[in-house]
């Protein structure tokens, strides 16, 4: 026979743990009829162990009740297959979680190597999977949710491109449009495929710390002309803008766009 404190220390639990066990009627130790201290059997340390491990897995106290009340292996197997089901679920959601995460920590690194430098690279194709007015037609983010792989309580705006059509004279177009990467050999594709084989790629700058929240989209379009230009390219008309990473300073935020703008 073991005394609480042996059991506690044995299996790495408290002893209000075990007093809570006991006055939920999941285990049933018997008490010293001299002193009323209680005392611990082998088969009282498998109900105690059962009980920690449905516990670990989020079983409720009362399902666990019922469980010790009465249940058959076929009973028990549904219970398990239940909870199997809802942790594959959690799993699936941390891998779109650290995927999220990793997306996030390779923008930093884009906005180190390429602020304010113009490259030559291709755009990798991605599907558009629906149109917005504006990133602020709020009405308009149940489609954004349904369209892309957004998280449980976030809307990730990273699914969406500002598309510019513009000419010498200014902005022809401005819209918004949701797209999704498309992987080596995904087969599940439904909407249009956007690509660009060669595009002028830079990040740049917005917000009100750098900007003042003025408008500086003829200052990018200027810098734009003049990177193509001295590397013996032509813009085509475009630009694809997408929100990489927001941060602040003195209070004032800090957004970092990437673009890429076809040439040819």
């Amino acid at each position: 026979m073991y005394t609480i404190g042996q059991v506690a220390k044995f299996l790495d639990v408290s002893r209000d743990t075990l007093k809570f066990y006991e006055e939920k009627k999941l285990i049933k130790p018997k008490q010293n009829s001299e002193n009323g201290y209680r005392q611990y059997n082998h088969f009282d340390i498998y109900d105690i162990t059962s009980v920690n491990f449905y516990r670990e897995i989020d079983i409720e106290i009362k399902k666990i009740q019922e469980l010790k009340r009465s249940k058959s292996i076929e009973g028990i197997q549904s219970l398990i297959e239940e909870k199997e089901q809802e942790v594959l679920e959690i799993i699936e959601y941390n891998k779109m979680l650290l995927k999220k995460i990793q997306s996030v920590k390779e923008d930093c690194e884009k906005i180190r190597i390429f602020l304010n430098t113009y490259t030559v690279k291709a755009m990798n194709p991605l599907e558009i999977k629906g149109e917005m007015k504006h990133y602020t037609s709020y009405e308009e983010y149940d489609i954004l949710k349904e369209s892309t792989e957004s998280l449980k309580k976030a809307v990730i705006l990273t699914s969406l491109r500002r598309v510019i059509s513009f000419n010498e004279e200014g902005i022809l177009e401005d819209k918004f449009i949701i797209v999704k990467k498309v992987k080596d050999g995904d087969k599940a594709i439904e909407g249009e495929i956007l690509s660009h084989p060669k595009c002028i790629y830079t990040v740049v700058e917005d917000g009100r710390w750098s900007t003042g929240g003025k408008n500086t989209d003829h200052k990018v379009e200027e810098s734009l002309r003049k990177a193509a230009k001295e590397q013996g390219y032509e813009l085509l008309g475009l630009a694809y803008v997408n929100l990489l990473l927001t941060t602040y300073e003195d209070g004032l935020e800090r957004i970092f766009l990437e673009m890429y703008v076809p040439i040819k």
